[in-house]
């Protein structure tokens, strides 16, 4: 497992372009990473390679296909995946980018890996703008889903890793304790006439 250090400075993560071409060539490559959101630490790849997503389902110890989030750089990037119609865009361009997910119907372009074999994707655009640069240079949704094991809390720290999981990411981004870690907040807006939150 390759560690990359990056400092964050007032919420925002200094990291430079040569990190960043280090993390998109290991993401093109299939790789699997762990790394700081917005929210939690997450584990993270390819949104569409499905061997990578198993190998994310591997490290946490989840046996059956479990719908995963993905963090989108744009707008354009969600319509690529997903059905939005006007009233859901003027909803989400509201709420992002921020630590909402929204819960839309999806196109049949991403592997049942990752949806569950559901015809919804959790999608969500992100605050943190290394992220978003990550992303929009790879071309891809990036999977994001909690730093832990199955039933146990998301890590504040990617330190010792080892410790914690039998299984290792290939990849390791350490910016430090999450020290605003809460997962964010979940919500169905497939019917806009009947908005679900499902996590607050």
């Amino acid at each position: 497992m390759k560690i990359i250090k990056i400092k964050i400075s007032n919420g925002v993560n200094k990291i430079s372009q040569a990190e960043i071409d280090l993390i998109v060539e290991y993401l093109r490559r299939g790789k699997v990473m762990a790394y700081p959101t917005d929210t939690v630490y997450g584990l993270g790849c390819d949104a569409r390679n499905a061997l990578a997503i198993k190998k994310i389902n591997k490290i946490k110890g989840e046996k059956t296909k479990k719908p995963l989030l993905v963090l989108i750089s744009d707008f354009k990037m969600l319509k690529k995946y997903c059905f939005v119609n006007s009233r859901q865009l003027k909803y989400l361009k509201k709420v992002w980018p921020g630590p909402i997910t929204a819960i839309l119907k999806c196109r049949s372009n991403l592997p049942a890996e990752l949806t569950g074999g559901l015809d919804s994707l959790a999608v969500r655009l992100p605050k943190a703008e290394f992220l978003v640069k990550i992303i929009s240079k790879c071309g891809f949704p990036l999977v994001s889903t909690s730093l832990n094991k199955k039933g146990a809390k998301p890590l504040l720290r990617v330190e010792n890793l080892p410790k914690h999981f039998k299984y290792l990411p290939d990849l390791a981004v350490d910016a430090g304790e999450c020290k605003n870690a809460k997962l964010s907040r979940l919500v169905d807006i497939r019917d806009m006439k009947n908005i679900k939150v499902i996590r607050k």
